[in-house]
């Protein structure tokens, strides 16, 4: 056997449990492949929408440090969003020189009609186990999460849909809050 092809590992021995785990990030994988074709994106530039929506209006800088993009990758990106009408460019009121890419209501609109459902469903299913039950479950998603975490090699980026990311600073928080109709998640 040549030592330069790498063997293709065996799951077929993990815990059903583990197995569910690999096929919710395919399926996870299929969600948003679907989703970025509804809306005639890529995969780079449904990750800029997904934060653009959860945030609200973000500076072309704030969204190439969550897209880990340089400043020229990301202005292609608010090219291409912006001419498909899913995003357009305001003056930053906080920073008379800057902008901010502020999501268009209608494309946060699409995208929400498709996930609000998927994650009203998700939640749901939670709620059909008991409280002890619950807390497993839970107990259990953070293990995998913590030990996803201490095998990846990359920074952490802000995550969009959480709290602490709704905002990279607090100019971002001032400013986002003053753009008139930003949509927030």
């Amino acid at each position: 056997m040549n030592d330069s092809h790498q063997q293709t590992p065996s799951f077929g021995d993990s815990h059903a449990a583990t197995l569910l785990l690999r096929e919710f990030l395919d399926v996870t994988n299929d969600f948003e492949r679907s989703l970025g074709n509804e809306l005639s994106v890529n995969p780079t530039d449904l990750s800029a929408m997904e934060h653009l929506i959860a945030t609200g209006p973000l500076s072309p800088t704030a969204l190439a440090e969550r897209l880990g993009l340089s400043s020229g990758a990301v202005t292609t990106v608010i090219d291409r969003l912006e001419s498909l009408g899913h995003v357009h460019r305001t003056p930053n009121p906080g920073d008379r020189r800057g902008t901010l890419v502020v999501p268009e209501p209608a494309s946060v609109g699409r995208a929400m009609g498709r996930i609000v459902p998927m994650v009203t469903e998700v939640d749901r299913a939670i709620h059909a186990f008991d409280d002890a039950e619950q807390a497993i479950i839970t107990r259990y998603l953070e293990s995998v999460v913590a030990t996803y975490r201490t095998h990846t090699t990359v920074e952490p980026r802000a995550r969009s849909w959480r709290a602490d990311a709704r905002a990279d600073s607090p100019d971002d928080r001032t400013t986002a809050a003053t753009v008139e109709g930003s949509p927030r998640a």
